[in-house]
C-alpha cells in the first residue's frame, strides 16, 4: 500500500472504528434496500448494478479509500488505484420480497436477508480490498426486483451514510445502462470529506471533563441491579434477527407518539427497556441505553445527509423497572417515552458540546485502552437503539423505487449487550435489526424480548399484531 495515493490521516472517531476492526471487536455495518424496476427496464440486473456502483464510486470518495497502518496509533487513508466490481459485488438467488406477507397482510421476517446479513456481519475486511461489499439477492419469481445489501467498514461511513449510498444508487438506476458496463472502475481524483474533529470544535466543559476523569480514574459505582449481559469476551460471533412492522402499524404508532408528545425513537427505547424488564429476573432493576445522533445538522453546509462519512455521536439514557413497568396498571409508560424525548432534545441543543466522542483525544492506545483492556470486565451498557430515519417513497411508476429497507450492525465486543438498529423504507414498513454477540445474551431471552415487544396492546390498538 506504500505505492497508493495518500489521502489524509484517520480522524479520532474514525480511528475508534479502525482499532475495533483491527482487533476483531467490531467489523461492519450494513444498510440493505429492495429495489423495484419498471417493466421498461429489460437489461440484466447485473448491468444496472454495475453502472450504479460506478456512479456511487464517482460521488463518494470514501468508497475508494482503505486504511493503512491500522495496527498503529497513526493510521491514514490511501486511495485504491482501481476497484474490481467482480470482487466486491456478489449475486445469489432468493425468494421474493424483502418483507414477506401472511394471509392477514402483516409482514414476516425476510429469512434470506437475515441469513445473509448474519454471515456478512461476521466477515472482516482485508487490505488491499475495498472497505465495502455489495451483496445482491435476486428475486427468482420477479425479475424486476432485487435486494442490495451494502456492507461497509464503520470508519468510512455511519448509518446515515448507508442511506446516502442507496440514494446515489437509486439515482444511477434511473439512467439506462450502457451496452457493456465496466467491471473495473478507476476512482475519481477528489479528496475525502473531512473528519468531524477538523470541522467541529468538539468543546468540553470543565464540569463534564472533571466528572469523566473522576469516573475513569477515581471511582465509578456500578449499580448491582444493572443488567448488561455477560462480561466482555472474545472472539465475537454476531447473531441477528429482523423484526418488521407493517405500514399500518407504523402509521398508527406515529399518530400515537404525536398524541403523547414523543417520538418513535424515544418510544422504541422505552419499548425495548420495558420488554427486557418483563423477561429479566426481578433482581435486575436498571438498564442503560445508548443512542446515536447524526451531527450533520450542525456541521458545515457541505456535510449533508447525501454524504458518506462518520459524523455521529452517542447519548445515554437509563431506565428503571419501577418506571417502565408500573405496578398500578399495565398501560404503556408514556411518561418514560416523553422523558426519553426530552433527553434527545437536550443533547441536540448542545450541538456536539460535551459529547463522549470528544474524550477520544485523551486516548493514547486505541486498541489497548478501548478494546483489549476491557476483556473480562462488566460492560456498562445494556442496549442501543440507533434509528437512521425514513427513506421517502418514490411515486413515479416509470422510475426505479426503493421499497423495504434494513439497517443492521455487527455485535460489539465491548459495547451494548443488545443492538437495535432501525430504519423505515419507502414502503412505509419499519424494521428492527436486533443483533447480539454469541454467548453474551441467550437466544431464548432475545426471542422472548422480541415477542414481548410485539405484544404491547396499548400500541397496536385496533391493529392486527405482528406475526412471528
Amino acid at each position: 500500500m506504500d505505492e497508493f495515493e495518500r489521502l489524509r490521516p484517520v480522524g479520532r472517531l474514525e480511528q475508534y472504528s479502525t482499532a475495533r476492526h483491527q482487533v476483531g471487536f467490531y467489523l461492519n455495518v450494513a444498510v440493505s434496500a429492495t429495489y423495484n424496476l419498471p417493466d421498461s427496464f429489460t437489461s440484466p440486473i447485473k448491468d444496472y448494478v454495475y453502472q450504479a456502483c460506478e456512479a456511487a464510486i464517482a460521488e463518494h470518495p470514501s468508497l475508494s479509500a482503505i486504511v493503512a497502518d491500522d495496527h498503529t496509533q497513526d493510521p491514514y487513508f490511501v486511495r485504491l488505484p482501481q476497484i474490481d466490481l467482480d470482487q466486491v459485488v456478489s449475486f445469489q438467488d432468493r425468494q421474493p420480497g424483502l418483507l414477506g406477507t401472511e394471509a392477514n397482510g402483516e409482514p414476516t421476517p425476510d429469512l434470506d436477508l437475515q441469513t445473509l446479513l448474519a454471515t456478512q456481519h461476521n466477515l472482516p475486511f482485508k487490505a488491499p480490498d475495498p472497505l465495502w461489499r455489495l451483496c445482491i439477492l435476486q428475486n427468482t419469481e420477479n425479475k424486476q426486483q432485487f435486494t442490495a445489501a451494502f456492507v461497509y467498514h464503520h470508519a468510512i461511513g455511519d448509518g446515515t451514510s448507508g442511506k446516502a449510498f442507496h440514494q446515489t444508487f437509486l439515482r444511477a438506476l434511473s439512467t439506462a445502462p450502457v451496452d457493456e458496463p465496466k467491471s473495473v472502475i478507476l476512482p475519481p481524483q477528489i479528496p475525502m470529506l473531512p473528519n468531524i474533529e477538523t470541522i467541529h470544535s468538539m468543546a468540553l466543559s470543565l464540569w463534564y471533563l472533571t466528572k469523566k476523569i473522576f469516573q475513569a480514574k477515581i471511582y465509578s459505582r456500578r449499580d448491582q441491579g444493572l443488567w448488561t449481559g455477560a462480561k466482555i469476551r472474545k472472539p465475537t460471533q454476531t447473531r441477528l434477527r429482523l423484526v418488521p412492522f407493517s405500514e399500518s402499524i407504523v402509521t398508527a404508532l406515529r399518530d400515537i407518539c404525536r398524541q403523547e408528545n414523543t417520538t418513535i425513537t424515544a418510544f422504541l427505547q422505552t419499548l425495548v427497556a420495558r420488554s427486557l424488564f418483563t423477561q429479566l429476573p426481578v433482581e435486575f432493576s436498571k438498564l442503560n441505553c445508548s443512542g446515536a445522533l447524526s451531527c450533520r445538522r450542525w456541521l458545515p453546509d457541505n456535510i449533508t445527509d447525501d454524504c458518506m462519512g462518520v459524523w455521529v455521536q452517542d447519548y445515554e439514557e437509563q431506565y428503571t423497572r419501577d418506571a417502565t413497568i408500573p405496578s398500578s396498571d399495565d398501560t404503556f409508560p408514556w411518561a418514560e417515552a416523553r422523558r426519553s424525548r426530552h433527553t434527545i432534545q437536550s443533547v441536540l441543543k448542545m450541538k456536539g458540546k460535551d459529547a463522549s466522542i470528544s474524550l477520544l483525544q485523551f486516548v493514547d492506545d486505541y486498541q489497548q485502552e478501548l478494546c483489549l483492556s476491557k476483556v473480562g470486565l462488566e460492560r456498562d451498557k445494556s442496549f442501543e437503539v440507533s434509528n437512521v430515519g425514513v427513506v421517502p417513497p418514490q411515486t413515479d411508476p416509470d422510475m426505479p423505487a426503493i421499497k423495504g429497507m434494513v439497517f443492521s450492525q455487527c455485535a460489539s465486543v465491548m459495547g451494548n449487550a443488545l443492538q437495535v438498529s432501525v430504519v423505515t423504507g419507502g414502503d412505509g414498513c419499519l424494521v428492527l435489526a436486533v443483533s447480539w454477540q454469541e454467548g453474551v445474551v441467550e437466544v431464548d431471552l432475545v426471542n422472548a424480548f422480541i415477542e414481548s415487544a410485539k405484544d404491547e396492546k396499548c400500541v397496536y390498538v385496533d391493529v392486527v399484531p405482528l406475526a412471528v
